[in-house]
């Protein structure tokens, strides 16, 4: 079942349910996609985001509520601190199992060796084929560091 499916059918669920905060934060995804696939078809792309880019765009949900989150906790705001948890633990429910650390180091192990990259300079074919086959398993930025401290060792 593709994203889009996927998140139609839980707004249904969450509606019937009177789940406030799930029926909130999908129609916050679903604002975001429709918001993407506008921009694509400007570009051409008459089909709309692929549920490669909807991961992403996920993830950078879930790290936005993340900083949001440590934000309202320092600023002694527990409501809103528990509004963006409760979001965040919503979009993690559509994302693919996050890749352990080892995981993550293997992978880009593996991509360097397949890609033939040897210096920081050629960091982006790695980082693009990373996002292409992991969308939504990892912290790309926690990926990045891994890559330069591999390609500079």
């Amino acid at each position: 079942m593709d994203k889009r499916t996927e998140l139609n059918n839980a707004l249904k669920e969450a509606m019937k349910a009177k789940d406030e905060i799930t029926v909130a934060t999908v129609r916050l995804i679903n604002a975001g996609i429709k918001d993407r696939d506008i921009n694509a078809r400007g570009s051409g792309n008459t089909e709309g985001i692929s549920d490669t880019e909807i991961l992403s765009m996920m993830q950078s949900m879930i790290k936005q509520r993340q900083e949001s989150a440590e934000t309202y906790k320092g600023a002694g705001r527990q409501d809103l601190y528990d509004r963006e948890t409760g979001e965040i633990a919503v979009i993690q429910r559509f994302m693919p199992k996050q890749m352990s650390e080892a995981e993550v180091d293997a992978a880009i192990g593996t991509l360097i060796t397949e890609l033939n990259v040897k210096d920081i300079k050629e960091m982006g074919k790695v980082m693009a084929e990373l996002k292409a086959r992991y969308a939504g398993q990892l912290d790309m930025t926690k990926a990045s560091g891994a890559i330069k401290k591999r390609l500079a060792g």
